[in-house]
């Protein structure tokens, strides 16, 4: 069975946000909170918080919306997955819509935005791009 957990929360993100819920939760993992991070540090998601109920833990994600209403994710694409990766240099790192939006990477120093791994002079896989 295909199982990409990673391109699951992208989803799940991206159809809450296009009908407008003011929240979603996924299942959790290690992976998936350091993504919660970066994307509440670039400004796409209002907050997250650990839920546990029983032995197992969800991840609740808070939207963001602006003040029309419509949400600051437009896109959410994954990159990267299971049956192809894809890797890139540093100096081959893309650039989303000019610098408009924003590539997540998973590096040797954990997941960063574009422009961090840029600053921090690292490559990596490129896991999803959001605008």
């Amino acid at each position: 069975m295909y199982n990409d957990p990673i391109a699951d929360m992208l989803t799940r993100i991206r159809n809450a946000s296009n009908v407008g819920h003011p929240m979603v939760e996924v299942p959790a993992s290690k992976l998936k909170l350091e993504l919660a991070k970066v994307l509440q540090k670039e400004g796409y998601i209002r907050s997250f918080e650990i839920r546990e109920a029983g032995n197992h833990k969800t991840l609740r994600v808070l939207l963001k919306y602006d003040s029309e209403g419509y949400p600051l994710i437009r896109k959410l694409v994954r990159v990267s997955r299971p049956g192809l990766r894809k890797y890139y240099k540093v100096d081959n790192l893309p650039r989303i819509l000019g610098g408009g939006g924003t590539a997540i990477v998973s590096t040797p120093q954990g997941l960063l935005s574009d422009r961090e791994a840029r600053r921090a002079r690292v490559g990596g896989e490129v896991l999803c791009y959001v605008y």
